[in-house]
Formats: C-alpha cells, structure tokens, sequence
C-alpha cells in the first residue's frame, strides 16, 4: 500500500460501532423525550436515569474508542481511559482480534481498530476472497499507517517520555452522577 504523506492528526475507529451507538442514542433520546413530556414523577425520574446510563454505555462502548496518530504521539481512546504514547516508546503494533500496540513489556488494545469475525474466518479459511474494504484490509491499513509513523517520528521523541495514561472523567462523572439520582429517586418513591 502506498503510505500517504501525515496530516496533522488521522483519526481511525470502527464505523459500524458508531453507527450502532447513534442508533442507540436516538432511539434512547425518544425514550427521554417522552418520560420528561408524560412520566413526571419519581418513577420516570428512576428510567430516565437508567435510559440515560444505557445511552452513556452505548456512547463509551461504541462511539468513544478511537485511535489518533499525531505527528508527537499516539492517542489511544479506549472505554474509559486515554492513553498517549510518544512515537518513540512503541517497539511494535500487530492485529490480533483488535489492534495492539507494544510499549517495552506493556500492550496496550486498541478496541477502536477491530476485525470482524466472519473476516478473520475467511483470512484463516482462504476460501472465498476478502473484499477491499473488509476489517481485515481496514486494519492492515491501520498497522501500516502507524508503522509510517513510527519510521517518520520514531526517533524525534524526548529521552525521558513516558506513556500518559488518564481516565474518561467526564464519563465516569456523568455515570455516577445518574447513578446517584437514579438511587435517591428509587429511595424516595
């Protein structure tokens, strides 16, 4: 594959996973919709919490992983942690069912950049032919999109860089905040 000179930030992420939480996320906004215009007591309050907490799971289960190469570093977004990693602390990246990337003895998953079962069957198989835009192609892509960068900025990075690893707070502070008023409103009713 022809490796593209970098843009600033490439960003890479499974897009049927997104699709499957907007879908979510609507379906579960709807449902809020009507609690707030019929349900309005402490019963309604309780499921317009547990909605909102189901929609927030989708969000951080789907939507949020990600994986962004910046010409400083990697950006891993995971559920509920990020994890920025300095080009020159990576010693390898491979595919296993999701990407992985090798930092000393640590691997860290990336659950952004996945393979699809039914495309790993057919690599393993070598039956029928993997289409273009198959899982398998996606990320093999990927790998090689990070290797690029690897061998551009791979010696640029500081002598004493550490991989920064930091949690989701907002998400983790809206979940226990629902939480918290799903719990009281079940106290009180």
């Amino acid at each position: 594959m022809n490796a593209k000179q970098p843009s600033e930030n490439e960003q890479y992420l499974s897009a049927s996973n997104r699709i499957t939480a907007v879908v979510v996320m609507v379906i579960g906004s709807l449902g809020l919709i009507d609690i707030v215009a019929e349900w309005r007591t402490l019963g309604g309050l309780v499921a317009g919490c547990l909605i909102a907490l189901l929609m927030l799971a989708a969000y951080v289960g789907l939507f949020r992983p990600s994986v962004t190469l910046r010409p400083d570093s990697l950006l891993i977004r995971n559920h509920i942690r990020d994890h920025v990693v300095p080009w020159n602390l990576i010693t390898d990246v491979d595919m296993t069912d999701i990407l992985r990337v090798h930092v000393g003895d640590r691997r860290l998953r990336c659950p952004g950049v996945q393979l699809v079962m039914r495309d790993m069957r057919k690599q393993r198989v070598g039956g029928s032919k993997l289409k273009a835009d198959s899982s398998v192609s996606r990320a093999e892509f990927v790998v090689d999109r990070i290797d690029y960068h690897l061998s551009k900025y791979g010696e640029s990075g500081s002598a004493d860089a550490q991989v920064v690893t930091s949690w989701a707070r907002p998400e983790l502070g809206i979940a226990a905040v629902l939480a918290v008023v799903a719990l009281i409103a079940q106290l009180l009713r």
